[in-house]
């Protein structure tokens, strides 16, 4: 126990060390490292009854919740390929929309813009003390600064891939979504991110795959 607890009190003085020479450990992250992946699954899917799936030609873009249509710029048609692959790496066949598909497939880009009121009060306070009161005939006297805000925007792009059971979907009177990815953080839309981003969704989920 003793050894134990030694080893966890050397742990923790380790990362204070690190912690105090490192002003902003998230600012030294590469764009890749900075890069979140998410997926979720309905439980009650069983991946394996779905052979055949359909997707777009085209990515669907989504601003603040507003649907502005469908793209298709180099990018959207490396995002399309990267997920038809992955899915026929599991088994699906491809099959046209008339065909009656099994599984329907989304792929978006999302963007979601706010706006934040920011207190700019450090932006003056760090400057005061390079001035000699005294200058101006007020020795002892220190620097006020006026309350400054300042209106921040700023948007998040995120990469969403959903998979819609079509199969059921006139049973049940509704188009279920069975599984969703999500990818966020830096250069989540650059060229040679999206290849490498799609694969990490899937081998998040090894459950997606069909049998023959």
């Amino acid at each position: 126990m003793k050894r134990m607890i030694g080893l966890a009190m050397l742990a923790m003085t380790s990362v204070a060390l690190l912690s105090s020479c490192t002003k902003d450990p998230m600012s030294n992250l590469s764009e890749e490292e900075s890069r979140i992946y998410i997926t979720n699954k309905n439980n009650s899917a069983d991946f394996t009854t779905y052979k055949t799936y359909s997707i777009p030609d085209s990515v669907y873009v989504v601003s603040n919740n507003s649907f502005q249509g469908g793209q298709a710029t180099t990018w959207d048609l490396q995002a399309l390929a990267a997920v038809r692959n992955a899915l026929e790496s599991r088994g699906y066949v491809r099959v046209s929309r008339s065909q009656s598909p099994d599984l329907g497939i989304n792929v978006s880009r999302l963007y979601n813009t706010t706006t934040n009121v920011v207190d700019m009060q450090d932006y003056w306070g760090g400057y005061g003390g390079y001035y000699d009161p005294y200058y101006w005939g007020y020795s002892g006297y220190g620097y006020g600064y006026p309350s400054y805000y300042a209106l921040v925007e700023s948007t998040e792009a995120l990469m969403s891939v959903e998979v819609l059971d079509l199969k059921n979907a006139s049973a049940n009177r509704t188009i279920n979504v069975i599984w969703n990815g999500v990818i966020r953080g830096s250069g989540v839309f650059t060229s040679n991110a999206v290849s490498s981003g799609v694969q990490a969704l899937f081998q998040q989920s090894p459950y997606i795959k069909t049998v023959q």
